[in-house]
């Protein structure tokens, strides 16, 4: 396959700056054997953990709690045809000591739908790649 030069490798630290500027993400998971995609909001630990806020019910709760899954955010620019994509892939898994939970509901996500009780998911920040294609914002 041939070389592309347009598309260069990110490092860990150029990786985790990105989702930190981006409102949504996507968390890839499988469901009954295939690939599922579910949109999230979220927000970055201080260990680069990636918070997801939900409802204890939930998708993100039900379908990721213990499993590996990957977590998606991209940074585009039609305008020059530049951009970043980063994924992070690691074990999710649902807080639940009191202590980091209401942490989070001082630091955490806000979830962008009315919840009655709020409930963290954290997926570890176990490997982290990214990539940049084109236009200064691609090297950031």
């Amino acid at each position: 396959m041939p070389q592309n030069d347009a598309f260069r490798a990110l490092g860990r630290q150029k990786c985790l700056r990105l989702p930190a500027g981006v409102p949504l993400g996507r968390v890839i998971r499988t469901g009954q054997a295939l690939p599922a995609v579910l949109p999230v909001n979220f927000s970055l630990d201080t260990d680069a953990s990636v918070l997801l806020a939900t409802s204890p019910g939930s998708d993100p709760v039900r379908a990721v709690d213990g499993t590996v899954v990957a977590f998606e955010a991209d940074e585009f620019h039609a305008e020059n045809r530049s951009g970043r994509s980063v994924v992070v892939t690691g074990r999710a898994a649902v807080v639940t000591g009191p202590a980091g939970h209401e942490r989070l509901v001082r630091t955490g996500p806000a979830s962008w739908t009315p919840l009655r009780e709020t409930v963290f998911v954290r997926i570890g920040a176990e490997m982290v790649t990214g990539r940049g294609i084109g236009g200064a914002t691609a090297g950031r």
